[in-house]
């Protein structure tokens, strides 16, 4: 894997800096764990592709009113911080294809690593909603028959697009194992996410 142009303490900083809402915080932690899974499955770096999990939307809180200029200004907060071109890039990437970002809308996701991320941020929002269904509100009590049914279900989370979802199989990942790869690595981290 490339140079990201930070450690894993930099992008916390970071992190801290420019992200202040807590569930965007608790967003970012999800995305990371399921990017350290994902990475652990193709024995990547885990730190690395948990780095990019944790930055993915460093600018959210900036952007969230103006969401034409979310993984725009990302690139210049990332700049700025001394990232690689290759973790601008591979940042960018999970806002490709998307209407609500004309200057990424043409743009497409190319490498394995641009597919798990938008998988992984993505399927952050199933499962949270998921555990939120449960009698007591927890991570623990989701199971994957539950949560393989929710995702075939389009009315529950519907603003998890599922096909960005199954771009894990775009990297070679078959959905059921996706699904269990990113259940599991949030129930392991419950306890910080407060589910």
């Amino acid at each position: 894997m490339e140079s990201l142009g930070l450690n894993y303490q930099q992008a916390q900083e970071l992190a801290d800096k420019y992200i202040t809402d807590p569930m965007t915080r608790i967003h970012l932690r999800e995305s990371e764990v399921i990017m350290r899974a994902v990475a652990k499955r193709f024995n990547e770096d885990e730190e690395s592709w948990g780095i990019i999990g944790l930055l993915h939307d460093i600018d959210w809180d900036l952007t969230k009113g103006d969401t034409q200029q979310h993984c725009i200004k990302a690139q210049d907060i990332l700049r700025d911080a001394g990232a690689s071109e290759f973790l601008i890039e591979t940042i960018a990437s999970h806002g490709y294809g998307l209407e609500l970002i004309p200057e990424l809308f043409n743009k497409q996701r190319t490498t394995t690593l641009q597919h798990c991320l938008v998988a992984a941020e993505t399927l952050t929002g199933l499962i949270f909603a998921s555990a939120l269904m449960q009698p007591d509100k927890k991570l623990a009590s989701v199971s994957i028959e539950s949560l393989k049914k929710k995702f075939k279900n389009k009315g529950f989370a519907a603003r998890c697009n599922r096909e960005l979802i199954m771009e894990c199989e775009q990297a070679g990942i078959p959905l059921d194992d996706f699904l269990q790869i990113g259940l599991t690595a949030m129930q392991e981290v419950s306890g910080e996410l407060g589910l």
